[in-house]
């Protein structure tokens, strides 16, 4: 996808105010059947390694909302994370976050890269905004990740004095995420019978965080090694005139 490039010399006034209860939110349909699963993928594994907890927000196809030049502007990026975001009366749903008004900035966005232009590295610096410029200029979101499952190829880009420099992954071809304390990298295998090429986290151990099936395959696993061990135990047992059962 070629980086399209338009940059106002125009600094915008950016403020962080509640989005009115009457505003509807964009629900465009994501742009292909990866999407959805891909970013759940993300979520699956950080939650299986207990690694979100109740004031964090992560989300994906949801609205980030900011104020500029007194316009509304709403971005929905594929998957996204925020450290800590204040928690909401009871019985009230969140419809979508407004960074700094509603807790903290936002640390974290990816989109996936579709064949068609969804604008995911458009400099656009005018209405409607180009995604680069609304996560880099208007959120300033430290970490901007655009992953394309048909390439494959990942670029993680993080922001160093106010613009987005492409991060260097490590022998093992893995990104550092500082915000996750983790390294996400490319993984080829399969996940809900679909085989294709995922993106996963790491430890800084460099050992991979399991979704919760494989967690709970190797549980299954753990068991069934455990109940051969027992019955090898039990026929020794026997052959020494010892019943196991007794």
């Amino acid at each position: 996808m070629v980086l399209q490039i338009s940059r106002s010399p125009l600094k915008p006034t950016i403020t962080w105010e509640a989005l009115p209860a009457d505003f509807v939110l964009p629900d465009d349909p994501v742009e292909n059947i990866h999407q959805p699963t891909l970013a759940a993928a993300l979520t699956d594994a950080l939650g299986a390694a207990g690694l979100i907890s109740s004031q964090m927000l992560v989300g994906s196809n949801f609205g980030l909302v900011a104020n500029v030049n007194k316009k509304i502007v709403v971005k929905a990026p594929d998957w996204f994370y925020v450290s800590h975001v204040h928690p909401v009366a009871e019985g009230v749903i969140r419809r979508s976050y407004t960074p700094n008004l509603e807790g903290e900035p936002v640390g974290i966005v990816m989109e996936f890269l579709s064949e068609s232009d969804g604008g995911e590295l458009s400099l656009r610096s005018t209405p409607p905004f180009g995604k680069f410029h609304f996560y880099e200029q208007i959120l300033q979101v430290p970490i901007y990740v655009t992953f394309d499952p048909y390439e494959p190829t990942l670029e993680v880009r993080a922001l160093q004095n106010g613009r987005y420099v492409i991060m260097p992954s490590n022998a093992d071809g893995r990104i550092w995420i500082p915000e996750l304390k983790l390294f996400l990298g490319i993984w080829w295998g399969q996940r809900l019978c679909q085989s294709m090429h995922w993106l996963r986290w790491w430890d800084r151990s460099g050992n991979l965080l399991l979704w919760s099936a494989e967690q709970k395959e190797q549980e299954c696993q753990r068991a069934e090694q455990e109940r051969q061990r027992a019955d090898l135990l039990a026929n020794k047992l026997r052959s020494l005139g010892i019943d196991p059962d007794s």
